[in-house]
Formats: C-alpha cells, structure tokens, sequence
C-alpha cells in the first residue's frame, strides 16, 4: 500500500455523502477481510503446544506481542466473520469454549470445559 493509500484508508470515498457515514464511528476503518497479523493469530492458536511455554514463546518471538495483546486479538477475531470464513472449525471451538467459561463465571461452583 502506497503512501497515497494510506493516507486515503481512514477517509470516506471521494463523493461519499453524510448518510453513507452516518452512525460510524469516527477514525480509521478496518480493512475488509483478515490482515497478516491476524491470519498469524488464527495459525499459531490452531496449533498444538508440546509444554505450558511454548505458546507464550512463540507469541513473542513469532508474533511480537504481549500475552495479553495476543489474546485480546484473539477475542476480536472470534467475533468477526472474516475470521470465522477463513478457519471455521478453530472459531467455531473457540467460541464454544469462550461460551462455556462465560457461563461457568455466571455460576459459581462449577469449572469451564477444556477446549
């Protein structure tokens, strides 16, 4: 993407009346479909971890981010569509297994399933 592009990837289309903006919030968009960054998330959370560090390692070195930031991506990218189009069944468990410990929150006493 060019410098040009860039610039131009947080305005309205040239011409775009207020009705087309309306109710957005202001600042940049979100590009339509997954970027790099997060297809990489989607790939390394489908992964299988042979020891409790080996995740976290590689989040770091592979993906340069935080613990945290890592998994606040994560939880956006359950919520988007074009995650869901692009690794159905991961989401899909993900999202289960989201669900469940949500609900185990609600309710205490009883303990989230592992996904």
């Amino acid at each position: 993407m060019g410098a040009d592009e860039e610039a131009a990837a947080g305005e309205p289309a040239a011409g775009a009346d207020a009705a087309d903006t309306a109710g957005r919030e202001p600042g940049p968009r979100r590009p339509a479909g997954l970027d790099g960054r997060d297809r990489a998330v989607l790939e390394l959370e489908g992964r299988s971890w042979r020891t409790a560090g080996a995740k976290e390692r590689a989040v770091r070195e592979e993906l340069g981010l935080s613990g945290t930031r890592y998994y606040q991506l994560l939880n956006g990218l359950l919520d988007r569509p074009e995650a869901l189009a692009h690794a159905p069944v991961l989401v899909n468990r993900l999202r289960r297994v989201r669900a469940a410990r949500r609900a185990a929150r609600q309710q205490p006493g009883t303990r989230p399933a592992d996904g």
